[in-house]
């Protein structure tokens, strides 16, 4: 059974009831009015008018059931007329004609009286309702009144003829005037003459009927500058004309200054060279900027929805992501270097920063990422500190980077018993190649000389150049000189090779001085300085010549 039956057979009940509760009403005060007569005094009854004790029951009973009842009383105190009098008085009361037009005026008495009563009723009760409706419509007047005088944003009516038939007080905030001083005041007086020229076109239309909505920045009776979205909305009247329009205007300063900073972020996130990805509470990605495009070649498309593992190249250890995790979480904030790839899978060095973002419950909401590709300036610095220690034009270690090994192998030295012979080597006949031919073709002699020197290092030795055509030779942990004078006589056949550069053949020869350690020297200075007095010896008998230091020298 579906609620519509159950309400229909409820509203039958209690109707049936109603009914039934009338009647019984009524038949209890005929019933009484019956028994009265039946006591009352016989020369009462012989009157002729005793019985029109029935009128105040017709009358009670309209009052308590209205017409219809009133119409049943009379029926009952018709019917108890005729078959009572006879039992009371043993007499028929209907005896000639004239008894039946008394009855029958006493019906049409009684069903006038019936209708009256009901019919004042009625009245009664429609002035009443009447009464509670317009309390009730101007309590609901009252309550959208104070509603619209209450909101922010102004409301107001104007007729055709441009005169304000309503404001509310966001009216009076804005412009600095009393909303009943508005009312009656025409736009162009209220607005002024600029504003009132800006807004015409708009008042054009609406009073065609067309709805308007437009932005407009407004100066307040402060002198400060806001912004309104203004609604202008036509007031039809029945035959189809435009009576007038309705103002709704929204201040939305605070939202346009919003907005300001908001493009403000969005241009500065779009312009950005760094590469910025954020991502929600569940490392999510949920935007990305050009930049990050720029660098790892990935799209927002390939990005959004992806988490940053997109960007793994597991160059890191589990170890370096749970510790850049665990400062994340304590400290809001993260800042190092990680290797990562680009779409096409090229490896890249990146500097990053990572800041959590918290709600106003401190639980995290969102992870900002901004980084840089630092590969080429980490080879940069990578190619700066090897041109530190390095020979720019041979590539060979500089007398820095040498003398550093030396000091580095004779410390080693203190704590695990080693030998050392230090070579140094001067080129016979490079000045005169220099000089006649250029410095061109003495820079490819020496790179040259270099070459040839580095493929006769092993991996403990080094050779360095220290100045024009002046090398150095380390060589590491020798057998005894017979190992050295080994070594420098390759050095010598290598470099007597000859050479041809630009079309013209050369040979050139080298000198060679040695110190050896400890013998000779126990300071990277001091077994410099003592083969390069060795090497002027060397030098003294001729070309190619080696010659060990001694201390009679």
């Amino acid at each position: 059974m579906n609620d519509s039956t159950e309400k229909g057979l409820s509203l039958t009940k209690a109707l049936t009831a109603r009914a039934l509760k009338h009647f019984f009403t009524l038949l209890a005060i005929v019933s009484l009015v019956a028994v009265g007569l039946m006591i009352w005094p016989n020369q009462v009854l012989e009157a002729e008018f005793s019985w029109l004790i029935f009128y105040p029951a017709v009358i009670v009973a309209a009052f308590y059931g209205g017409f219809y009842a009133g119409l049943i009383t009379t029926v009952f105190a018709c019917l108890a007329i005729i078959f009572l009098w006879p039992l009371v008085v043993e007499q028929a009361y209907i005896i000639d004609s004239f008894e039946l037009v008394k009855i029958a005026i006493f019906v049409i008495t009684c069903s006038f009286i019936s209708y009256s009563i009901e019919a004042m009723q009625r009245v009664k009760k429609a002035l009443k309702q009447a009464e509670s409706v317009s309390q009730t419509t101007s309590q609901t007047e009252q309550f959208i009144k104070s509603i619209i005088n209450n909101t922010p944003n102004m409301i107001g009516y104007w007729d055709r003829d441009l005169r304000c038939r309503y404001a509310n007080n966001a009216y009076s905030e804005w412009f600095g005037i009393a909303a009943e001083d508005i009312v009656g005041m025409t736009f162009q007086q209220l607005a002024g003459e600029q504003l009132f020229n800006r807004n015409k076109p708009h008042i054009e239309k609406v009073l065609t009927g067309e709805p308007q909505r437009f932005e407009r920045s407004l100066r307040k009776v402060d002198g400060s500058v806001g912004h309104i979205i203004g609604h202008y909305i036509p007031d039809f009247a029945s035959d189809g004309t435009v009576q007038g329009f309705v103002i709704q205007s929204n201040e939305v300063t605070l939202l346009k200054a919003t907005e300001a900073k908001l493009k403000l972020a969005a241009c500065v996130f779009d312009s950005m060279l760094d590469g910025v990805l954020i991502t929600d509470a569940n490392n999510i990605i949920i935007s990305v900027n050009p930049g990050f495009t720029e660098i790892t070649g990935y799209t927002v498309q390939d990005a959004i929805g992806q988490t940053p593992k997109l960007l793994q190249s597991n160059r890191q250890s589990q170890a370096f992501y749970a510790a850049m995790w665990h400062e994340i979480t304590t400290q809001g904030r993260w800042q190092g270097e990680m290797w990562n790839h680009r779409k096409d899978g090229e490896l890249y060095l990146q500097r990053m920063t990572i800041n959590l973002l918290r709600d106003g419950d401190g639980e995290p909401v969102r992870y900002v990422s901004v980084f840089s590709d630092i590969t080429e300036l980490r080879r940069k610095d990578e190619h700066i500190k090897h041109l530190a220690f390095h020979d720019a034009l041979t590539d060979l270690p500089n007398r820095t980077l040498l003398m550093d090994r030396i000091n580095q192998k004779l410390l080693n030295s203190h704590r695990e018993q080693c030998k050392l012979a230090l070579m140094f080597l001067d080129l016979d006949g490079f000045k005169p190649v220099n000089d006649k031919f250029g410095h061109n073709v003495g820079d490819i002699l020496l790179k040259e000389m270099a070459k040839r020197l580095q493929a006769l290092v092993r991996q403990s030795d080094t050779v360095a150049r220290v100045g024009g055509d002046e090398f150095i030779f380390i060589l590491n942990n020798p057998q005894g000189t017979s190992d050295v004078t080994e070594v420098a006589n390759r050095i010598i056949s290598s470099i007597n090779q000859p050479i041809t550069i630009l079309g013209n053949e050369f040979q050139i020869g080298v000198s060679i001085g040695i110190a050896m350690y400890p013998e000779h020297g126990d300071s990277s200075l001091e077994l410099i300085r003592n083969a390069d007095t060795a090497m002027y010896i060397a030098k003294s008998s001729g070309k190619n010549k080696v010659s060990f230091f001694s201390l009679n020298n």
